[in-house]
This record gives C-alpha cells, sequence and structure tokens, in this order.
C-alpha cells in the first residue's frame, strides 16, 4: 500500500490502479476495484466494482480479500464473473442507485469515455459516492470528464469533507490534465489520482 489517507478516524489507502482500502473506525473494510493487490491486504466487509474489465474487476485479487459473507457490489455486467465466488453476497447496481448499510450510504454515479470507445456510456458502468458521516469519497471509475460531474459541485461545501478519486492516465481515461480541469469543476476537499502505473 502506497499512499494513505486519514480523515477523522477513517483511513483511505491508495492499493495501485485504480484499487482503494478504506478503513473505517467502526473497523469495517470496503475495497473499491481491488487489483493485482499484496499479501497484507485485509479481507473486506464490501467491495464495490465499477466495470468488468479484468482490471477493476478481478476475481484472483476478489477471492484474495473476500471472505464468508462479504458483500460485492457490481453492476449487471459484471454479475457472471463475481457468481464464480463462493460464499459472498452479490448486489447488483445500475447508475442512480442508492445503498444505505447502516454504517455507510452509497450512491451510483455515470462512469464513461465522451470521445474514446472503451468506456461507452451505453454499458452503464460506475464511479460511486461513498458517504460516511460528514465526508464523501467519490471514486470516478474509468471515465473523462463528463456533464454529472456538475451535480458534484456542492459536496465539498457545507463543512463536508469530499475527496475525489480521479483516473490520469489518458488514452482509456482522462489526461492528468483533463483530471484536473474535473477536479475544479467539483471542487473537492483533496483530489487524488489514480490508473496509473499498472
Amino acid at each position: 500500500m502506497e499512499t494513505s489517507l486519514n480523515i477523522e478516524g477513517n483511513k483511505i489507502e491508495f492499493l495501485g490502479h485504480s484499487g482503494f482500502l478504506i478503513s473505517l473506525k467502526n473497523e469495517k473494510k470496503i475495497a473499491v476495484d481491488p487489483y493485482n493487490l499484496s499479501d497484507k491486504v485485509p479481507k473486506a466487509d464490501l467491495i464495490l466494482i465499477t466495470h468488468s474489465h479484468h482490471d477493476h474487476c478481478s476475481i484472483k485479487d476478489i477471492e484474495k480479500i473476500s471472505r464468508d459473507g462479504t458483500t460485492i457490489v457490481v453492476p449487471p455486467d459484471a454479475q457472471s464473473k463475481i457468481t464464480k465466488i463462493k460464499n459472498v453476497e452479490m448486489q447488483i447496481v445500475e447508475v442512480g442507485d442508492v445503498l444505505d448499510l447502516n454504517y455507510i450510504k452509497i450512491e451510483t454515479f455515470p462512469a464513461y469515455n465522451i470521445d474514446k470507445k472503451f468506456h461507452p456510456k451505453s454499458e452503464g458502468w460506475l464511479g460511486y459516492l461513498i458517504k460516511i458521516n460528514g465526508t464523501t469519497i467519490y471514486h470516478a471509475g474509468d471515465t473523462d470528464k463528463i456533464p454529472e460531474m456538475s451535480k458534484l459541485t456542492g459536496y465539498g461545501k457545507k463543512g463536508n469533507y469530499f475527496v475525489a478519486l480521479l483516473p490520469v492516465s489518458g488514452t482509456y481515461v482522462m489526461t492528468a490534465e483533463e483530471a484536473a480541469d474535473a477536479a475544479s469543476l467539483i471542487s473537492p476537499s483533496v483530489a487524488i489520482p489514480m490508473h496509473y502505473g499498472a
């Protein structure tokens, strides 16, 4: 695990590529898009998958950090991959869905390319808004700067802490410059780059 950020007892750790581990102060652990994980990453209570591409929905890595009863949240196209994993609970979601899990609230958000063919809007692939008390973590998934991001401009206001995890590698997603433009639009408390170096 390379970098981490602590927010009021909750910890966000970058796992590489687009993978993150969120360790809540109530000891619940949430992983997003685990890929090429080390053996030191702990088991997760909840795993969020943005889309079915192998570097975001890696069965080997999901199996490594899941345990009996882990909930795995996926878009419909990843369903067939997850059915291969035993003793987990799968939750299929689409853009605009809201999950309230008592200790956390999750809203799904669109993620797609504007002028590339790799992540078409028609697939319904996801970003996630992970809401923990006064903190919102936006994992953008594989996306360009999209018009829907303008809806996120208020998240960093009113004393809330807003973390944006934005892809920066270009080719399949935003370039670093485009991600900086997206960050300027949504005004997070902190922006963390992802989808690079793998």
